[in-house]
């Protein structure tokens, strides 16, 4: 993960593979998820371009 506000309970996730980074919100991912953590996810269409969901951390 590239960037987490924890007050407002958005970050961006940066795609490993391509180096696009896309929008998500804490509702998509779980409660401890931290700056750094390498997370698997789904992309899904969002007002504003491609939205990370169902984000899972990496052990």
């Amino acid at each position: 993960m590239d960037f987490f506000n924890t007050d407002r309970g958005f970050g961006f996730i940066k795609n490993s593979n391509s180096g696009e980074k896309h929008f998500f919100h804490i509702k998509n991912a779980f409660a401890s998820i931290e700056e750094g953590d390498t997370v698997t996810f789904d992309l899904e269409r969002g007002k504003m371009g491609m939205d990370a969901v169902n984000i899972t951390i990496i052990e």
